[in-house]
């Protein structure tokens, strides 16, 4: 696994002289898609409906029957190994262990060097591997996302991503960071590699047909529910352009009709997966993003929620308003277009500092007022980011991740609260005219959980609300019912 160590000190730096220069917004300164046939979350939502908006004003993802949706879990990768034994740090375990926490999705991370390690050459062997992580998925009752995941761009630079035959440099300089990976992109090769990416024909056309590859093979698979089509892009700022300007250029410039390309290329194999879009990371710094239009019926903004100081190894500061600079950014874009949002990565390094249990529980708070859900970073068995330690027990504050939530509600949600004090969920939504099932997810834990539910008609059946497991509970109301569903911990099973 490529460490995320020291991420972002650069990236603060260059911030910090457009910051001087006055170009960052006010809130940075204070610190076409056939539905499937079935009911899971890639079906459309009802014909003739607007999709349910939280309270930010940005649709909720939706499934076929018009229930909201909500997604929780974690990245899943294996950077390290390549050739035929990629993949093979990713085991079922990792999903059983997901499912029983109560997460319902893994953001699979996707190599092209390893999928096409020459060009036109694609290994069947990979894809075979990839199959039977879905399967696993699958059995496990755990949505996947695959991401085409790039670091520093790839191979070419020490990482992984896109192939070394797609790597042009145009013999422009490269010098290693060891000690801060992320500044490597700030390299004038890795820059240019990026230009011809967005800009040369032929591998515009590899990018397209790669896509249409894994769309012809996985696009029918149950477990998935969509494609991030390119992880943290970058490119190649101007001369005299500082990098908030920049990155806005290349979302508005190169972005966005990269993923129009590859969007078109895609449902020429697969009309309704999910398509998952990430701004630059520039975002995270609270810069709005410059991407357009996504000419797309089922396109999902997909952002990354790291902050530079904390990434550098500081702890969270509480008064800096870095979630809320962060939140006022990063909601403006789905607001204007109308997309769901799902953050596809977020985490700290350091997540046993003083103040990181106050970070979790602000982020969740935030995460959960204005997004369908999110993938933290990364479901690993280990130090650094990895969620569990080797005998898969949550790391400190980890397991703050794992709290009641509702993943799919047959109505319009009115209000969806935990409360980290008290551990107390509440769940009020008005029930959709066309009868449907609402369903909760209930982490484990020691003393169980207390279920009650009231609205007309309403009745709950609940499994595992004991002691020590995870609980599933599906709630059923009359048309039109005002619901509630209230979740506190302690013995007792469901009343209604």
């Amino acid at each position: 696994m490529t460490p995320r160590r020291a991420r972002r000190p650069v990236l603060a730096a260059l911030l910090a002289v457009a910051l001087l220069g006055g170009v960052l917004t006010p809130a940075v300164q204070a610190r076409p898609a056939a539905a499937r046939a079935d009911d899971g979350p890639r079906g459309a939502a009802a014909p003739g409906a607007p999709p349910p908006a939280n309270a930010t004003g940005i649709p909720r993802l939706t499934d076929r029957a018009g229930r909201t949706l909500t997604l929780r879990g974690w990245n899943v990768e294996d950077k390290t190994h390549h050739g035929a034994e990629a993949l093979s740090a990713i085991t079922e375990r990792h999903f059983r262990d997901l499912r029983a926490r109560g997460f319902n999705v893994a953001r699979l991370l996707v190599l092209w060097d390893d999928l096409e390690p020459r060009r036109g050459h694609y290994s069947h062997g990979y894809l075979r591997k990839i199959q039977r992580i879905l399967g696993w998925a699958h059995q496990h009752r755990v949505h996947v996302v695959l991401d085409a995941h790039q670091d520093v761009f790839g191979p070419a630079f020490g990482h992984r991503g896109i192939p070394r035959w797609a790597t042009r440099t145009d013999g422009l300089p490269f010098t290693p960071h060891p000690d801060d990976w992320f500044a490597e992109y700030f390299e004038p090769a890795v820059q240019r590699a990026f230009t011809h990416l967005y800009e040369d024909a032929d591998l515009r056309t590899a990018q397209a047909r790669m896509w249409r590859l894994l769309a012809d093979h996985f696009g029918d698979h149950p477990a998935l529910l969509g494609y991030d089509l390119i992880n943290e892009p970058m490119g190649e700022p101007r001369p005299g352009e500082d990098l908030a300007t920049a990155a806005r250029r290349i979302e508005a410039t190169q972005l966005t009709p990269l993923y129009n390309r590859l969007a078109d290329a895609i449902r020429t194999r697969d009309r309704s997966t999910w398509l998952f879009v990430e701004p630059t990371p520039i975002v995270g710094e609270g810069v709005p993003t410059g991407l357009g239009r996504i000419d797309d019926e089922r396109v999902v903004y997909a952002p990354h929620f790291y902050n530079t100081a904390m990434e550098a190894g500081a702890d969270y500061d509480p008064s800096a308003g870095w979630i809320e600079a962060y939140e006022r950014a990063v909601t403006a874009y789905p607001r204007e277009h109308g997309l769901p949002v799902v953050v596809g990565e977020w985490g700290p390094l350091n997540n046993a500092l003083p103040n990181m249990r106050r970070f979790y529980d602000d982020a969740l708070a935030s995460l959960n007022r204005y997004s369908s859900g999110w993938a933290g970073y990364v479901w690993c068995y280990g130090g650094g980011y990895c969620a569990l330690d080797p005998d898969g027990r949550f790391r400190t504050n980890k397991e703050r991740t794992a709290t009641p939530y509702a993943p799919a509600v047959a109505g319009t949600v009115r209000e969806d609260v935990h409360d980290p004090g008290t551990g107390t969920y509440r769940l009020a939504y008005r029930a959709t005219r066309r009868p449907g099932t609402t369903e909760l997810s209930l982490p484990p834990s020691p003393t169980g959980w207390r279920v009650e539910v009231t609205g007309r008609g309403a009745h709950a059946s609940a499994d595992g609300v004991a002691a020590g497991r995870v609980g599933h509970v599906k709630v059923r109301a009359a048309r039109d019912a005002a619901v509630e569903v209230r979740v506190t911990p302690g013995s007792g099973g469901t009343r209604h």
